[in-house]
């Protein structure tokens, strides 16, 4: 009776702790965490947008190995950037382009990763990762 109950208490200690690390955060400004996501995601936006690139993040939602992130790319000195000379300048140009970016990252190896990226969205391009990806479906703002 007693190995039963010992087996049933770590059996629900086990549920408590693997449900806790997986609640959705949001990395703290300034934090090593947050800056590792952002700095992977930064490379290869900077060099599709051909510039250095700060993200203002509006959404920044973190659980187990798995981050979305979403808000403006801009230039480091504020402002947005210059898509001149870009594969976006075309929709800029005919104003079917907003100066957003979306992405969904994974932690593997001990290291944060780029799945997906998006840039200049002009409805919701994200709708779907979390079924594409078989990413947790709340850490988007949004799903389908």
């Amino acid at each position: 009776m007693l190995m039963r109950i010992t087996i049933t208490l770590a059996l629900v200690a086990g549920t408590a702790i693997g449900l806790a690390a997986q609640s959705i955060y949001t990395p703290a400004r300034g934090s090593a965490e947050r800056k590792t996501i952002l700095d992977a995601l930064r490379v290869p936006v900077e060099r599709d947008l051909k510039q250095k690139i700060v993200f203002s993040a509006e959404h920044f939602n973190v659980m187990g190995t798995w981050a979305f992130v979403g808000g403006d790319p801009q230039r480091p000195g504020g402002g947005r950037p210059d898509y001149r000379g870009t594969r976006y300048w075309d929709a800029v140009r005919d104003d079917m382009f907003d100066n957003n970016f979306f992405a969904l990252m994974r932690k593997t190896g001990g290291r944060w990763r780029v799945v997906t990226y998006a840039i200049g969205c002009t409805d919701v391009c994200y709708a779907d990762w979390w079924r594409r990806y078989r990413a947790p479906k709340a850490i988007f703002p949004y799903t389908e």
